[in-house]
């Protein structure tokens, strides 16, 4: 296996697409984690996962297809297993003679190209390299009769049908790709469910306006209105996700909260449900968790070397509060996720209190939260320091209550990690001494305090260069010396980023290190501006700055750094 990384390190070395120091910043990483090489350089944004699949076909001689055009004329494929394909991660897509081309993720996984060579003994097997989302695409298309009707088609067929619901909610284990042959309404749901998961949408928003429904997708933090499906199926739709909830149909003067958790394309996906009475209906908006995709890892949150570092060292300290610091929506969640993760050992003991658990952790205990029992922030944590922990999590500080246990947490000897609503790092510290806490407490207990946004990153498929303005760069702080090859970069708009440039997010982050000069300026009632100036001049990036490096570096764009920073 050490061959393999090795070599790949190599091809992408002398393709000048990353250098030997990202190389062994890569393998380092790579063991406290368990991503492959490629996924890892991927994550940095070092290299493209074409590149990654260039290199792979280079190395092993198997050819390399971005796009896949199914070719079956014969319909030869049909009586291949379904099951078989998707769990391996290969489908055949093109017959020549006696030759059948079948596209492969992992080019060292030959069982099962052995196993289907027992489908078609008189033929030869070619496989083509691609990727995963590339395969589960044909295999949908082609193969999964539910999974190519679009939301169109099935709404034609509402209009024309006597339509149902069923009585239950869904099994856990059944794949909604699966449900081909349920009701109408049901397959509309289903089928709005796959596409938010195809399109990579965070949210789903079903908004009732009064003579119109509108279905709308979040994807890469940004709302894009999708389809309006007819207002008389409206309280259908909204029945339909209360029953997969398990919410009370006949309850519609009230707010609802529930969970939905299914498979769709053999991904696990956790749905938080939220319904809420407005005056035209119930509006919902479901929040999808994609379980199986997921990784915490503060290698691939987008760090800086220095910043990660840093962090990394801080995170090590056996006592004080960190903080990271963001509006909702900025990935403050999934950081602390991966810095659980990193600190998980079986020496160390780690409790959280969240509202609510978004993701479980083996190894972790996690309260949830439950207002309407008494069950706070505060009243959990007092609870949580008799469980004798290490590490203390804890979802969000958001009262006085909550947030002096924590300091008196913080000075007894427990790593605290919390979360606060500011649009800086400084502010964090302005924040805690609004809520109440005394001064000589925060300049204490906070060893750190890390604001951070989500920019969305270019797409790789349409991916193309300009060369800006001096006068562009001169209002952005930054010369041609800071540009990768004295050029910015930029998204066409492609099928693939759903013409918008961008695909995927990463994170631009702004870490403030509480030193004896910082804790000198808290006790002396020193404001935020003055606390981040201090800092500014002694080194520290700030959000704009680590964004407009992200911009020079190819990652994401201006444009999109100036919205969120």
């Amino acid at each position: 296996m050490k061959t393999k990384y090795k070599m790949l390190g190599k091809i992408l070395i002398e393709k000048n697409l990353i250098s030997q120091e990202d190389l062994q910043e890569a393998l380092l990483a790579q063991k406290s984690t368990n991503l492959r090489l490629g996924q890892i350089l991927v994550k940095k944004g070092l290299v493209t996962e074409d590149d990654i699949l260039s290199a792979l076909s280079e190395r092993y001689g198997v050819p390399y297809q971005s796009t896949l055009q199914y070719d079956d004329r014969e319909n030869s494929f049909k009586n291949i297993p379904v099951m078989f394909l998707k769990k391996n991660k290969i489908v055949p897509f093109k017959s020549v003679k006696n030759t059948i081309f079948v596209a492969v993720s992992d080019v060292l996984n030959i069982q099962p190209l052995d196993d289907l060579k027992m489908l078609f003994p008189n033929c030869s097997l070619e496989p083509v390299l691609t990727t995963d989302d590339e395969i589960t695409r044909v295999i949908q298309q082609h193969y999964d009769s539910a999974a190519s009707e679009s939301t169109t088609e099935v709404l034609e067929d509402l209009e024309g049908s006597e339509f149902e619901m069923l009585s239950g909610p869904i099994a856990e284990t059944e794949d909604i790709l699966d449900m081909a042959n349920e009701a109408p309404i049901i397959r509309l749901v289903n089928t709005i469910l796959k596409q938010a998961v195809n399109d990579r949408a965070s949210d789903i928003h079903i908004e009732p306006y009064e003579k119109e429904l509108f279905v709308r997708f979040r994807i890469d933090g940004i709302l894009y209105k999708m389809f309006n499906p007819p207002k008389k199926f409206q309280n259908a739709i909204i029945s339909r996700i209360k029953i997969m909830a398990n919410l009370n149909i006949a309850e519609n003067r009230l707010p609802q909260d529930g969970r939905i958790q299914i498979k769709i394309g053999g991904k696990d996906i956790d749905i938080r449900v939220s319904i809420f009475p407005t005056h035209y209906g119930e509006r919902v908006v479901l929040r999808l968790l994609n379980k199986t995709d997921m990784s915490f890892n503060l290698d691939s949150l987008g760090f800086s070397e220095k910043s990660l570092a840093t962090y990394n060292r801080l995170i090590q300290k056996t006592h004080g509060i960190i903080l990271v610091t963001g509006p909702t929506g900025s990935g403050k969640t999934t950081t602390l996720y991966s810095v659980l993760m990193r600190l998980n050992t079986p020496d160390v003991n780690i409790l959280t209190v969240e509202d609510p658990i978004e993701y479980q952790i083996p190894g972790i205990g996690q309260m949830q939260v439950k207002p309407k029992i008494d069950l706070t922030f505060a009243n959990g944590l007092r609870s949580i320091l008799r469980q004798d922990p290490d590490v203390i999590m804890i979802g969000e500080i958001r009262d006085l209550e909550t947030a002096e246990i924590a300091v008196q947490a913080a000075l007894t000897g427990h790593r605290v990690f919390s979360t606060l609503h500011t649009n800086d790092a400084a502010s964090g510290i302005t924040r805690l001494v609004d809520m109440g806490v005394e001064p000589f407490l925060i300049a204490s207990s906070v060893n750190a305090l890390l604001a951070q946004r989500l920019v969305r990153t270019i797409c790789p498929h349409c991916k193309e260069s300009y060369k800006p303005t001096s006068k562009m760069l001169a209002e952005l702080g930054l010369s041609m010396k800071d540009l990768k090859g004295g050029k910015l970069f930029r998204g066409k708009g492609c099928e693939k980023c759903l013409n918008t440039g961008y695909m995927g997010r990463v994170g631009i982050y702004e870490l403030l290190e509480v030193n004896s000069e910082i804790r000198k300026m808290i006790l002396a009632h020193a404001d935020s501006n003055e606390i981040k100036d201090y800092a500014v001049s002694k080194g520290m990036i700030t959000l704009l700055q680590d964004g407009l490096l992200k911009a020079a570096a190819g990652i994401t764009t201006v444009e999109e750094v100036m919205r969120v920073a």
